[in-house]
């Protein structure tokens, strides 16, 4: 357990629960991992969302007497919204090896040198989690926690709430 003066002196707020911080760098579950995917999907159908209705107020704004709303085949329907997660996906974990769905769970992707991944290995990663996102449900009964996409690229999420409650400069 940290002691208050050591927080002061870092320039850091801890309201993480000392039962907590003993789960500080390990592996997380698939419950965990689940609630933030959870999260991420409704994030990029929000981002989805938005763009939809920015195509619609610049189309109505160009051509308001002939507006329609516009449609899409479910193949360009589906193509977007794997596209707009991949690219989610791949941005965050590359600049902060953690989505939104991951900050609010605490958690943080991670190389086997504790670093964020590089863009390739994002993109790689975020492709396999797009497209085969059962494949999540591994770490239940992997040993280590670990996913099929953690497999193929040599990942692991563990539990980081260190960085989450920092106020000072990085």
């Amino acid at each position: 357990m940290t002691d208050e003066s050591t927080v002061e002196r870092r320039g850091m707020f801890s309201s993480t629960p000392s039962d907590v911080v003993a789960h500080q760098g390990r592996t997380a579950g698939l419950v965990s991992r689940a609630i933030a995917a959870s999260l991420d999907v409704a994030v990029v159908g929000l981002l989805l969302l938005a763009g939809y209705g920015a195509i619609c107020g610049v189309t109505f704004l160009l051509h308001p007497r002939s507006f329609t709303f516009p449609t899409w085949s479910v193949l360009a329907n589906l193509t977007t919204a794997w596209l707009v997660l991949t690219a989610y996906l791949s941005l965050f974990w590359t600049v902060s090896g953690r989505t939104y769905g991951s900050a609010v769970m605490g958690l943080r992707v991670v190389t086997r040198r504790g670093t964020n991944p590089s863009l390739l290995v994002a993109v790689v990663r975020a492709v396999c989690y797009a497209l085969f996102p059962i494949g999540l449900v591994w770490c239940a009964v992997s040993r280590r926690n670990r996913s099929v996409q953690d497999l193929v690229t040599r990942t692991s999420v563990i539990y980081d709430w260190q960085n989450l409650h920092r106020t000072g400069p990085r």
